[in-house]
């Protein structure tokens, strides 16, 4: 059972703020996770627009953005199951998106993981 002081839910944590920053202004500095995810971000923000088309990238919520780009990539690349992907962002959403943030992500997650098998 995962808890607020879990390691890797503290390492996910801290990269929704990089890529969240980031999403303003260049970072100087990055994790080697954040590098990975920055380097793939155009394939990531690709499954994202698919299972989302009404929502075009520009017009998502910024911090929904960064959450959904740390969890396509754990699909995409990281051998983490699924469940447990889609789990932890939802759990992202409720800590710094909105209202309707841990809706959103399931979905669009939902969407990916159901329609390409995990991307």
């Amino acid at each position: 059972m995962k808890t607020a002081k879990d390691p890797r839910h503290q390492i996910r944590r801290e990269t929704v703020k990089a890529l969240f920053a980031e999403t303003f202004t260049k970072q100087g500095e990055y994790s080697y996770l954040v590098k990975k995810i920055l380097k793939k971000v155009k394939k990531i923000d690709q499954n994202i627009e698919n299972s989302a088309p009404q929502w075009p990238i520009d017009k998502v919520n910024k911090i929904d953005l960064a959450i959904l780009r740390l969890a396509v990539y754990e699909l995409m690349e990281e051998g983490t199951p699924p469940k447990v992907v889609i789990d932890e962002a939802v759990e992202l959403a409720k800590e710094f998106g909105a209202e309707s943030s841990p809706s959103f992500i399931n979905g669009v997650l939902g969407t990916i993981f159901n329609e390409k098998g995990a991307v």
